[in-house]
């Protein structure tokens, strides 16, 4: 017996077009367009969807397809956020035109411009380790989950948390596991 997939209610406020090779979900935040692997079948029938398996077509592609429309919803819908911390002596960021500029302890300031649809935001606010302190936080916004989760993972990558000290950029939230140095292991002698 085949696998039947559960249809899904569309949010009020999103209009949903199944038009060939492609679903195009349009909402408050902006349009996403998804495009359909060939075989499988896209249908909106009152106010929900389904996806399932053409005739003769193998259900491989129907679970990955039912994702990204359900992603594409939540995005114009409520959109996607994501929130990093930079932690260091003299870090920094800054909103520019383009998008921001970070300074994270190179010789250098480095640039990353917002793609489309996507809002970059820079937010000072107090250390939770010292609240006496002040930390950057940088705020990656919009309606495309792939594009807001590759920006900040972009962003992240710059300067990952060190593992010794803990500074570098980190996800709010992430818990970084720190190693404790040579001097606090003391030297072992053979």
């Amino acid at each position: 017996m085949a696998k039947s997939y559960r249809p899904f209610a569309v949010p009020s406020g999103v209009d949903v077009k199944v038009q060939p090779g492609q679903v195009v979900v349009k909402g408050k935040l902006g349009t996403i367009a998804v495009p359909v692997v060939a075989g499988v079948v896209v249908k909106v029938e009152e106010g929900h969807i389904v996806v399932d398996a053409g005739p003769g077509t193998p259900r491989v592609h129907v679970g990955s397809l039912r994702a990204h429309i359900g992603n594409a919803l939540v995005g114009v819908a409520e959109g996607y956020r994501k929130v990093l911390q930079l932690r260091g002596m003299g870090y920094k960021a800054q909103k520019t035109k383009e998008g921001i500029q970070i300074s994270c302890g190179f010789s250098h300031v480095v640039d990353f411009a917002a793609s489309t649809g996507v809002t970059l935001d820079v937010n000072q606010v107090p250390d939770p380790d010292d609240p006496k302190l002040q930390m950057f936080e940088i705020v990656v916004s919009g309606a495309d989950r792939h594009a807001v989760g590759q920006l900040a993972a972009t962003i992240q990558s710059t300067k990952p948390p060190d593992v010794y000290r803990g500074k570098g950029i980190r996800y709010k939230g992430q818990y970084v596991r720190k190693k404790q140095g040579k001097r606090a292991a003391g030297t072992q002698q053979a």
